[in-house]
């Protein structure tokens, strides 16, 4: 049975694990042949192996995206060594959650860097492949934090609000060229994002959060994701907001 990406190419990164690996995975599924982009060589070995022991097709190409160059690099290698580029899933991303006031500024950069600077390195990559095509999806992954500030998430929301504002601003550019962008939103999803907290008390209150509700799975952005990018071509699904049902904001 006929895939609904057969013959499409797509391009994910942060996919060594959570939401980016999930959505390879549904990606693949469908047919599509995915670049899977990371920091972290063994996981994306690891999940190339087994997107193409399911019949798939995966590269693996580690890039940091706070590397212009290395953005670079992986769009050009996957155009060059795939053939093409339809879809860009930019995912990867750090929550870095902390007050403002007595904040770890190195935090604040690095959030910026990932967050930010890390969608448009990619995307600015991206354009011109997709312009000649005439077509291509881009896919940011934000987050309800890019909606509702909260105390003690405030860089982060920055960071998230930047998204979404690049995004729609570049709807706007890219639609005389046939090309879609989509954020989609989560609430709290169960990945090991909440890890890379550095402040001990933001650390905590994630933790305890985590264990007042059921949280949203990886596989459930995937599926949204797959429902955005499969849509007939005059269908473009701007935004995705997605919440566990216990959430309340």
């Amino acid at each position: 049975m006929a895939g609904k990406l057969d013959g499409k190419v797509a391009i994910i990164t942060g996919s060594s694990s959570g939401i980016g690996e999930a959505t390879a995975i549904a990606l693949a599924a469908e047919g599509a042949q995915v670049a899977i982009a990371a920091r972290r060589a063994e996981r994306l070995e690891a999940l190339a192996k087994r997107i193409e022991a399911s019949g798939g097709k995966a590269l693996p190409i580690v890039t940091d995206v706070t590397d212009e160059t290395q953005a670079n690099n992986l769009v050009q290698k996957t155009n060059e060594e795939l053939g093409r580029v339809d879809i860009l899933v930019n995912n990867a991303g750090v929550a870095l959650t902390g007050n403002i006031d007595g904040g770890n500024t190195a935090d604040w950069r690095r959030m910026f860097d990932v967050n930010v600077l890390g969608v448009l390195y990619t995307t600015h990559a991206v354009l011109p492949i997709l312009k000649a095509q005439q077509s291509g999806h881009i896919v940011n992954i934000s987050s309800v934090a890019g909606r509702i500030a909260r105390a003690g998430v405030g860089i982060y929301n920055a960071t998230k609000w930047g998204v979404n504002a690049f995004s729609e601003a570049l709807r706007q550019e890219m639609l005389k060229d046939n090309i879609r962008v989509t954020i989609i939103e989560p609430g709290l999803v169960d990945t090991e994002i909440n890890n890379h907290i550095t402040d001990p008390v933001a650390k905590q209150i994630s933790e305890e959060r985590r264990k007042s509700i059921t949280p949203l799975q990886s596989e459930d952005i995937a599926a949204a994701i797959i429902y955005a990018v499969t849509q007939p071509q005059h269908v473009n699904v701007n935004e995705i907001l997605i919440r566990p049902t216990q959430q309340e904001r």
